[in-house]
């Protein structure tokens, strides 16, 4: 039994903070190995993991000669021949940093050509991208840009649910449809909505009814805890069993939906 989640939402809902806390939730009360994708262009879930800046990652996009010893091209071209099946299933353990029980992998972005080219760089990701989704037997929370760019059909399917943040104020809500349609266009059947930052039963009722095609995961409210560390650059809950227990009770849910 493996889990597969990505995680989209406007930017500024806090979904990065929410895809830490939440991986952190469940490498602590989980036997299984945990991953943490980063794979928003702008890249944070080191922060809320509580890597120290001082431990660089290298995206692995960027990762030139491994890229061009894998896919017989060097990044940066397009056309030509290189492998289209590269092997990458040592890339999590290899390129991964871990801490309490989360091990943390930055996708990075492919530079050139677009996001649909087709180049090393491009390969290797959605090489990678298929290695952890339908190969590895771990739990994969997947924190995606709102395009969910580096899923492709052929992984799609295999993701237990497209979890999509949404804040009470009106844009976000109006993001959530169209990533839903973003979702829904390469296959992923479970999309589902978790509320965040919300401060009164008004704050639900109004999520719930300008959203009734979705189901809801759950509701987190706005956290004192989370502001302060913002503010102060660490990570918030420095000990997760002290972070509010509807957050163990939001990853249990997600537990529930493993395949």
């Amino acid at each position: 039994m493996s889990l597969k989640v990505a995680f989209g939402g406007k930017g500024g809902v806090g979904k990065t903070t929410v895809t830490s806390l939440l991986a952190r939730c469940l490498a602590a009360r989980n036997e299984k190995n945990v991953i943490a994708i980063d794979a928003d262009p702008v890249t944070n879930l080191a922060a809320g993991l509580g890597i120290p800046e001082d431990e660089p990652i290298t995206p692995i996009s960027e990762l030139t000669e491994l890229i061009a010893e894998r896919t017989g091209a060097e990044p940066g071209t397009m056309g030509g021949f290189f492998t289209l099946n590269p092997k990458v299933d040592d890339i999590p353990d290899r390129f991964s940093l871990e801490r309490d029980g989360v091990k943390l992998l930055v996708m990075g972005t492919v530079k050139s050509g677009g996001s649909g080219c087709i180049c090393p760089e491009s390969t290797i990701l959605k090489a990678l991208m298929t290695h952890l989704v339908l190969y590895r037997d771990d739990i994969v929370l997947m924190d995606m840009e709102a395009g969910v760019e580096h899923l492709g059909r052929a992984t799609s399917s295999s993701v237990d649910a497209l979890v999509i943040i949404v804040n009470p104020g009106a844009r976000s809500r109006v993001a959530a449809a169209q990533i839903k349609k973003l979702g829904s266009d390469i296959g992923i059947k479970n999309i589902i909505i978790l509320g965040n930052r919300v401060r009164s039963e008004e704050d639900k009722s109004l999520i719930r009814n300008t959203l009734p095609e979705f189901d809801i995961l759950g509701f987190l409210p706005e956290m004192d805890e989370i502001v302060q560390a913002d503010r102060d650059g660490v990570r918030p809950f420095e000990n997760i069993e002290d972070a509010p227990q509807v957050l163990f009770e939001i990853a249990q849910k997600l537990s529930d939906l493993q395949s």
